[in-house]
């Protein structure tokens, strides 16, 4: 029986995507589930699975083509795979307490494994009956800086170029999504009236709270207690108090949201995504720190899925975690504004009539003056300060 293989469905908001690599050739016989081609959005790279045993036949877009939702990707020839099939590129025996374990490893895994010197005995399979997925593989590689060599998501190889001086360039097509993040900041700057305002945060009392409570809470909870859900909270705080922060533009109308969907930015081995912490006011600070760290793994295994980062009304970025002492965020449109945390530094300060040394961070609040005036910008920014250096009051809601 012929079977088509089709794009997945996309969002509205992807228009189209980029045939990345694919990991099977016309003749070759694949399980179901097995991963064939990888294709590439303007936000994640999507695997192509095989929807049953087969043959692959044909392949309809070549790595490269340009292919939107639901087009055809290939055609296969459905049947039972003859045992053999399972060569030793994807079959290997385990011997464990003199127990034979198959393990099955997808042919992408497999490249990535080669490539790295990774023995399929280092990893552990999430697939289905533990297959080892390409994702597993990209999550050792992080967990393992020191094997981490190559780039695990590209399948794009740099040419050297010898320029007329003799020296050496590199040229390399851009990721799509970061084409795409250059489209989006371009448009922010020249769509949106973006001004930037600026305060410093004590965060003493912040990090004593952690200090006190945090055996206990991750003995509770199962999770660190880290700053960032302090910081959403206190964005919360500031965002039912000053609700044109919280709103958007659209056309000529502004559009108020009611809900607090907080877009997180986290780095991953593309470049920069922003996941969406949903309804971040019905949280905890445990429920909270879960869903960041859930996308954070996300991130570094490239398996962020594209609505994981679809909405969102707020963003908070955190370039503290690499060292900036101060920036000005550009908006994520169509977001009216983004806060921007940075590193924490001991620093002189006055109390009291008294020089004291603190830990002092600097925010930012990068917002669309079209939207919010100056006035609440700042207010905003000195109500997410006050909520951080009184973070009991915050939690307990007084």
């Amino acid at each position: 029986m012929t079977i088509e293989v089709k794009v997945p469905t996309l969002p509205e908001s992807v228009a189209d995507a980029v045939v990345l690599a694919w990991h099977k050739k016309p003749g070759d016989t694949v399980r179901r589930d097995e991963s064939l081609v990888d294709v590439e959005t303007d936000k994640v790279v999507l695997e192509v699975p095989a929807p049953a045993d087969g043959v692959l036949s044909e392949i309809k877009q070549q790595e490269g083509s340009t292919v939107v939702s639901d087009q055809l990707l290939a055609i296969m020839q459905a049947g039972k795979v003859a045992e053999k099939a399972d060569s030793v590129e994807n079959k290997i025996e385990k011997k464990e307490n003199n127990n034979s374990v198959e393990v099955v490893i997808s042919p992408s895994a497999k490249k990535m494994m080669v490539e790295n010197n990774i023995s399929e005995k280092e990893l552990s399979g999430s697939g289905r009956d533990g297959r080892i997925l390409k994702e597993d593989v990209i999550k050792y590689l992080s967990d393992n800086r020191d094997h981490n060599k190559t780039d695990s998501v590209s399948t794009v190889t740099a040419k050297p170029v010898v320029s007329g001086e003799g020296r050496i360039e590199k040229r390399v097509p851009m990721t799509r999504l970061r084409a795409r993040i250059a489209e989006r900041l371009v448009e922010a700057q020249q769509t949106a009236a973006i001004l930037t305002t600026f305060n410093e945060v004590n965060m003493k009392p912040v990090m004593d709270l952690r200090k006190k409570y945090q055996d206990k809470f991750e003995k509770e909870y199962q999770v660190r207690l880290g700053f960032m859900s302090f910081f959403i909270k206190a964005a919360i705080e500031a965002l039912k108090q000053f609700p044109a922060v919280n709103a958007s533009i659209d056309g000529n109308d502004i559009v108020y949201h009611g809900y607090f969907d907080i877009g997180v930015a986290v780095s991953s081995p593309r470049g920069l995504v922003v996941p969406v912490v949903r309804d971040a006011e019905q949280m905890n600070l445990a429920d909270i720190e879960r869903t960041i760290n859930d996308y954070v793994e996300k991130a570094k295994g490239n398996t962020i899925a594209m609505e994981d980062m679809m909405g969102g009304t707020f963003t908070i970025s955190n370039g503290g975690v690499f060292g900036s002492l101060l920036s000005t965020p550009i908006l994520n449109p169509p977001q009216s504004a983004i806060l921007g945390m940075h590193k924490i530094q001991d620093r002189p300060v006055v109390e009291n009539g008294e020089i004291v040394i603190r830990p002092m961070m600097y925010l930012a609040l990068s917002y669309d003056h079209r939207i919010i005036d100056g006035k609440e910008a700042v207010q905003f920014l000195v109500t997410i300060k006050d909520c951080l250096e009184d973070p009991a009051r915050m939690i307990i809601g007084v």
